[in-house]
């Protein structure tokens, strides 16, 4: 079986001794242009890109997503733009994987079968629902694994030790876990410790499965989390972004010097 290019980018890292670098971003913040400009700079640095499919009503976001998000959709960000965006992106970025992350019923709307032809004819890699939880997500999952697209299943702090050995089964190349009960860009409620110790006693049930951790994760904190398969950094590209506009800098140069930095903590 071919390795996934998800698959490849953890084994590339675990190579190098550090954990993979996951950013995610706003497809269409604060235009479509400047989105995939950002993009193709934070690949650099970046092993894995999600990219986030802007939402009116993002339950899980926080407040520096949500405004991103606001942004993408005032500036008239469409489903059809984001698969060029991914589209466009891939063209010079072949192996670098993209994961694309939003809600149901956008898919639903759009339609599920046609959602996944879409994304495995522009190259996405992955799929986060964030609120099509397991076992809700099986029959879909099962449809992005026949198109070869990873389907990445979540786990929260509170998941059951049962359950959440029935998540892993089900996962494919990589599981996300949610650091703390929040919002993404929380401040951490919990210390790296406790939330190692979470991710430690998850890593037990199956070694071979990468697992990334995120929700609350800053330049900060991150150096914290070495001994993870991998770190997501959103809501602080988001604020960075956001800073950027409102002090008319120019967003792609902060946020490639920021992702940079990122990078370089995690050696």
């Amino acid at each position: 079986m071919i390795s996934s290019q998800i698959n490849l980018a953890f084994n590339k890292c675990k190579k190098e001794k550090r954990p993979a670098l996951l950013t995610y971003t706003v497809a269409g913040d604060n235009t479509k242009k400047k989105s995939l400009e950002i993009l193709n700079s934070i690949s650099n640095h970046a092993d894995i890109c999600e990219i986030g499919f802007p939402h009116n009503t993002p339950i899980a976001d926080g407040g520096q997503i949500q405004t991103s998000s606001y942004r993408a959709i005032k500036n008239g960000i469409k489903m059809k733009d984001i698969f060029q965006i991914v589209k466009t992106f891939k063209k010079n970025k072949k192996t670098k994987p993209v994961i694309l992350m939003g809600y149901y019923n956008m898919i639903f709307q759009y339609g599920e079968n046609k959602f996944i032809k879409k994304c495995k004819q522009v190259g996405v890699n992955g799929i986060i629902v964030v609120d099509l939880p397991w076992p809700e997500n099986k029959l879909f999952a099962k449809k992005c694994k026949k198109n070869s697209i990873n389907f990445i299943q979540l786990l929260s702090p509170t998941t059951s030790k049962p359950r959440m050995k029935k998540i892993i089964r089900d996962s494919h190349d990589m599981i996300y876990l949610i650091s703390m009960l929040s919002t993404t860009g929380g401040k951490l409620k919990v210390s790296p410790k406790k939330i190692l110790e979470n991710y430690n006693k998850i890593k037990k049930i199956n070694k071979s499965k990468n697992l990334v951790i995120g929700f609350g994760i800053t330049s900060k904190n991150i150096s914290s989390f070495k001994k993870a398969d991998g770190c997501v950094v959103g809501s602080e590209i988001c604020k960075k972004i956001s800073n950027s506009i409102e002090k008319r800098q120019n967003p792609v140069k902060n946020v490639n010097y920021m992702v940079k930095n990122l990078r370089r903590k995690l050696l």
